[in-house]
C-alpha cells in the first residue's frame, strides 16, 4: 500500500478555502473529518468554520468524540481536539455537555523522562466556549470554572478567568476576587484577573487592585501597578499618584503604571517626575515618556523638564533618545 502524502492532503484541503461553498466543499470536509490522521481533521475543521459551514456541526460532533478513544494514539498533542473545539465554537454551538468533556479532559503522553499533559489548550478552549452554552444553568457555568480555575496549567487558569470575566455575572465577579485574594503561582495571572475586574467593575474595583501594591511578592506588585495603569481609568490614575506620595519605595513600579496609561494626567505626571524627581526615577521616566516623544508639544514639556535638571545622566539620556520631532 503507498504511504500517504499528508502534507499534499494538506495542501489540497487549504485549497479548498478559495472554492465557493457548495456540496462539493461540504462533501470533501465531511471525508476529512472522518479520517484517522488528527491533523486532517483539525484542517478540515478550522477550515469549515472558515466558511461558516454549520451543516458540518454534526460531521464535527462524531468527529469530537471519536478522539476521546485510546486518545493518545488517535489525537496525539489534542490537535484534532483542539481545531473541533475552537470551529464549534466559531460556528456558534451550545450544547454544553461537548465542552465540558472538554473541559475535563486530561491526556498524559510521553516525553522524555516521564509523561505530560497535552490538554491545556483544549481545556481553556472549552472553557472560554461554556459561557455560549444555551442547555446549562449559569449557576452549573460557574461550579464547572471554578474548577479550571485552580487548573494545573497557568494557560488554563487565566482562560477560565477569561471566562468568568466574559460571563460577567455577579457572581463571576465574586469568584474572580477570590482568585486574585487567594494567588496564583504564577503572577501574571493574578494581573490579568485585576484588569478583567478593572474592566468590569470600573472605579469600584480601583482599590481592591491598589491594595496588591502591598502584596509581599514584587511581581505581584508590579502586576497590580500595570493593570491599574493599563485600565485608562482616570480613578486609577488618582489612586496610584496618591500612592507616589505615601510610597517612595514604590517609585519605579509606579512609574511603570503610568507608561502603561495613555491618559493625559499619566503622561503629564511623568513629566512632572522628570522635572522633580530623583535621578534614578526621572530618569525612569524618561523611559517611560519614550513612545510620545514624536509629538512636538509634549516634546517641548520634556525638554523643559530635563533642561532644568543639573544631572549630566539626564542631560545626555534626553539628548540621545529625545530628537527633536521635525513637525
Amino acid at each position: 500500500m503507498p504511504k500517504r502524502k499528508v502534507e499534499d492532503e494538506l495542501e489540497q484541503l487549504s485549497a479548498l478555502r478559495l472554492a465557493a461553498p457548495g456540496e462539493v466543499v461540504i462533501a470533501a470536509l465531511r471525508k476529512a473529518l472522518r479520517d484517522r490522521v488528527n491533523v486532517i481533521v483539525a484542517k478540515a475543521a478550522s477550515i469549515a468554520a472558515e466558511l461558516n459551514l454549520c451543516a458540518l456541526i454534526p460531521d464535527m460532533l462524531t468527529a469530537f468524540d471519536r478522539l476521546f478513544l485510546d486518545p493518545a494514539k488517535n489525537d496525539p498533542q489534542c490537535w484534532g481536539k483542539n481545531a473541533l473545539s475552537k470551529a464549534l465554537t466559531v460556528l456558534g454551538h451550545s450544547e454544553a455537555a461537548t465542552f465540558m468533556r472538554g473541559l475535563q479532559h486530561v491526556q498524559m503522553e510521553p516525553v522524555w523522562k516521564g509523561q505530560e499533559d497535552t490538554a491545556a489548550v483544549l481545556r481553556g478552549a472549552c472553557a472560554l466556549a461554556l459561557i455560549q452554552c444555551t442547555d446549562i444553568p449559569v449557576n452549573e457555568m460557574h461550579t464547572q470554572l471554578i474548577d479550571v480555575l485552580a487548573d494545573r496549567a497557568q494557560t488554563v487558569r487565566l482562560d477560565a478567568a477569561r471566562a468568568l470575566a466574559e460571563l460577567g455575572t455577579p457572581e463571576a465577579i465574586l469568584l474572580l476576587r477570590l482568585k486574585a485574594r487567594l494567588g496564583d503561582a504564577d503572577p501574571s495571572v493574578t494581573g490579568e484577573i485585576l484588569s478583567f475586574l478593572l474592566r468590569l467593575e470600573e472605579d469600584h474595583a480601583v482599590p481592591f487592585a491598589g491594595s496588591f501594591l502591598d502584596h509581599v511578592e514584587g511581581e505581584v506588585r508590579e502586576e497590580a501597578a500595570l493593570a491599574l495603569g493599563g485600565s485608562r481609568l482616570p480613578a486609577s490614575i488618582v489612586y496610584l499618584r496618591e500612592r507616589w506620595a505615601s510610597s517612595p519605595g514604590l517609585a519605579q513600579i509606579l512609574i511603570r503604571a503610568f507608561g502603561a496609561s495613555r491618559l493625559d494626567a499619566a503622561v503629564l505626571f511623568l513629566v512632572e517626575i522628570v522635572r522633580t524627581a530623583r535621578t534614578r526615577d526621572a530618569l525612569a521616566a524618561l523611559e517611560a515618556l519614550k513612545p510620545h516623544r514624536e509629538s512636538s508639544k509634549l516634546w517641548q514639556k520634556i525638554a523643559s523638564a530635563a533642561g532644568g535638571r543639573r544631572e549630566s545622566e539626564i542631560a545626555a539620556y534626553f539628548t540621545q533618545h529625545f530628537p527633536k520631532p521635525e513637525n
